[in-house]
């Protein structure tokens, strides 16, 4: 092992820097759920459920009807078992209800022969047995008076409200001092306004006493009000985790607070769109039951398929191999699915939800190595989709103060040191990250010690820049130029400054489905080969800007999608708008080769700043990892181009240079970096 390092003797702050996490109170462990039919057949409920929860987390459950949330709701609380995986609260396993889990459901489920203060009391002298009646009996008054029905507590079920019934209900699960709260549609049976106060009655409730909470719900804005996490399941039979949506709004909340905050209609977005397309996934496999399969005249091993991305302008070559009906061509039938995140997409090809991923630069790399200490998932990139896209947007409070560059930047940080700085970017093996802090330690601001970087979803972006929560960040368009539209930011660089020609989205896909699927994965770089030439004609762009404005790509958003696609780039500082026809690039140059020395660099990149280990054998790496093979064979087929773009060094604008037949001494000669370590790396296996 070689190591080459500044250490600096303790671990840089920032995205990376991060303290030990304690156990979760609750894991829902591998869960799956088979039910057995009166006919000797099966029914998958669920399937490889898998959630960690934290001390004083609200988790949602939604999904549509049969989706098996209140299945798995019953499996937590013990009132079920799961066919297969475990629940485990505080490192025990869940075999049997217990007071550590108290379940509110739609109905209320009060005696009705005994009073409010009585049906309290019920939980109360049951677990609490040891306890003097005094004791318990404070007890109960107490949790009268928490729900606020002091005048209603000798009163009888029939003599009250429906709502103040479910607070009776929530009374009595809270006095028993459960370590997890699981509600069941709690308000369904509520009108509008009974809901709305008891949702906010709730909500406070389990943040003063520091509850952890599970509900089952359909309501989308009672899930964004109430939620940190919102787990989405996909529509039964066989229903998993389809999205987990984290609810960046700051506690304590009030509805209206929710409301206008920044982030809510984006999230709400999120959501409405996961439900729609489950909702058109239902529909299409009940299609596909009586319709004969889609034709494969090429033999496919697989035809139909469901390939990730994330809504972001250089999406545009698979809207367009699906809207121009090029998939098909090819013998495909795909169904793009639109992810929240990169991490969400990464996971869910390493999973096999989705056969294949637009994924960025570094994925297929950190994800083969074990960015970080994860488990290797090898990864196959046969083909780049996209160059360039990207800028680098600061905030309006930063330009107005005259900091406009790197040297001001490094100014304005000396002068309050003690302040976080935070910049966004979309994930730590993007270029985005990479770009980001090789231009920053160009100018001699350490990206973990003088400021930080953390992980916002691109759709989040303007949200949290306007929220404040981020002085700027980089991303793909359009969320540049939607900052600038918007008077909120001003775009300080972009790609063409940093680093143009850069490789930015790449198709993924699992090396052992690579290996399983090699005449569909050659078909499937074939449509993208065809929606990226149709891409880079100039003719075409105001057509596809139309199919990024549909709801299932960009939706609203995609209105800003037009600068540096269509119309000149304008950074909103003032100057004239730029012309620049590669700001996407798409096709032309031998655009689409995989390309060995940008993948150099990206693994230069990723040791220099201890996302992976540099590895010795960087050759094999690469050539594992970018499919030329692949390519090569599907470029020739549709009579194009098929060798990469010629090798050479990487001349960067700053000056520098990385030369590909040195990348050790390239790492060695940074001046800013991690502990650099360098090793021969085995893939397949945890580093």
């Amino acid at each position: 092992m070689t190591s080459q390092s500044e250490s600096l003797g303790t671990p840089p702050k920032g995205e990376y820097c991060k303290l030990p996490q304690s156990l979760p109170l609750l894991d829902v462990d591998h869960v799956s759920r088979v039910f057995d039919l009166p006919d000797g057949g099966q029914y998958i409920a669920l399937t490889n459920i898998d959630v960690t929860i934290e001390q004083g987390e609200f988790i949602t459950l939604l999904g549509h009807s049969g989706c098996g949330k209140s299945t798995l709701l019953n499996i937590i609380a013990g009132l079920d078992r799961p066919t297969e995986g475990g629940i485990v609260v505080e490192g025990a396993q869940v075999t049997e209800p217990g007071p550590d889990r108290m379940v509110v459901f739609q109905n209320y489920s009060l005696l009705p022969w005994k009073t409010v203060r009585e049906n309290i009391a019920l939980a109360v002298d049951t677990v609490f047995k040891d306890m003097s009646k005094a004791e318990r009996s404070d007890i109960v008054e107490e949790h009268v008076d928490m729900v606020g029905l002091r005048r209603a507590a000798d009163n009888y079920p029939s003599q009250i409200s429906g709502g103040m019934k479910q607070r009776v209900a929530i009374a009595r699960a809270f006095s028993i001092r459960p370590k997890v709260l699981l509600l069941d549609e709690p308000f369904g049976a509520l009108d509008a306004l009974t809901r709305g106060g008891l949702q906010e009655q709730l909500m406070n409730i389990c943040q003063e006493n520091k509850v952890t909470a599970i509900m089952v719900t359909h309501d989308v804005d009672e899930a964004l009000l109430l939620s940190d996490r919102i787990v989405m399941l996909t529509t039964g039979p066989s229903a998993h985790v389809g999205q987990i949506l984290d609810v960046p709004i700051p506690r304590p909340r009030n509805r209206m607070d929710v409301v206008n905050h920044p982030s809510y209609y984006t999230l709400r977005n999120e959501v409405t769109y996961f439900l729609n397309q489950q909702k058109r996934g239902k529909k299409k496999k009940k299609k596909k039951v009586a319709a004969p399969a889609i034709a494969s005249p090429e033999g496919l091993e697989k035809a139909v398929l469901d390939v990730g991305f994330i809504p972001l302008t250089d999406c545009a070559p698979l809207a367009v191999a699906k809207e121009k009906g090029l998939f098909a061509e090819y013998g495909l039938d795909v169904t793009l699915n639109r992810q929240p995140n990169w991490n969400a997409l990464a996971e869910s090809v390493a999973t096999g939800e989705l056969d294949a991923g637009q994924m960025v630069a570094g994925m297929p790399l950190a994800m083969t190595l074990g960015m970080r200490g994860k488990s290797s998932v090898p990864i196959c990139s046969s083909m780049v989709l996209s160059r360039n896209g990207n800028a680098i947007t600061w905030s309006k409070q930063l330009t107005d103060n005259g900091i406009t560059n790197l040297a001001t930047l490094k100014d304005y940080i000396a002068r309050d040191a003690d302040r976080v700085y935070n910049f966004g970017m979309v994930h730590p093996a993007s270029m985005h990250n990479l770009v980001l802090r090789n231009w920053l330690a160009s100018g001699g601001i350490d990206p973990d010690w003088d400021v930080s970087l953390c992980v916002v979803p691109p759709p989040l972006m303007v949200a949290n820049l306007k929220q404040g929560n981020i002085e700027g960040y980089c991303v793909g368009e359009p969320w540049n130029s939607r900052a600038v539209s918007e008077g909120l930011g001003t775009v300080v660089a972009t790609d063409l400054d940093l680093f143009p020609g850069h490789i930015e989205k790449v198709l993924g896909v699992r090396e052992d489905w690579a290996e399983k699927h090699p005449k569909t994965h050659v078909a499937l770089v074939k449509a993208l080969l065809d929606a990226c030439e149709y891409c880079d004609d100039p003719r075409n762009r105001e057509e596809i800007l139309g199919f990024l404005q549909k709801e299932e790509y960009l939706g609203d958003s995609g209105r800003f999608a037009a600068a540096g696609f269509q119309t000149p780039y304008d950074r909103g500082d003032g100057t004239t708008p730029e012309s620049h026809a590669a700001f996407n690039q798409f096709f032309l140059n031998r655009c689409n080769a995989p390309d060995s020395v940008h993948s150099l660099w990206t693994l230069a990149q990723m040791a220099r700043w201890d996302l992976t280990p540099f590895p010795k054998n960087w050759v094999e790496t690469i050539e594992r990892v970018n499919r030329a093979d692949v390519f090569a064979e599907a470029a020739s087929a549709l009579k194009l181009p098929s060798s990469p773009r010629d090798r050479q060094p990487i001349e960067f604008p700053d000056g520098t240079t990385f030369d590909p037949d040195s990348p050790i001494d390239y790492l060695k000669a940074l001046e800013i970096k991690r502990d650099v370590v360098i090793r021969e790396m085995p893939i397949g296996v945890t580093p």
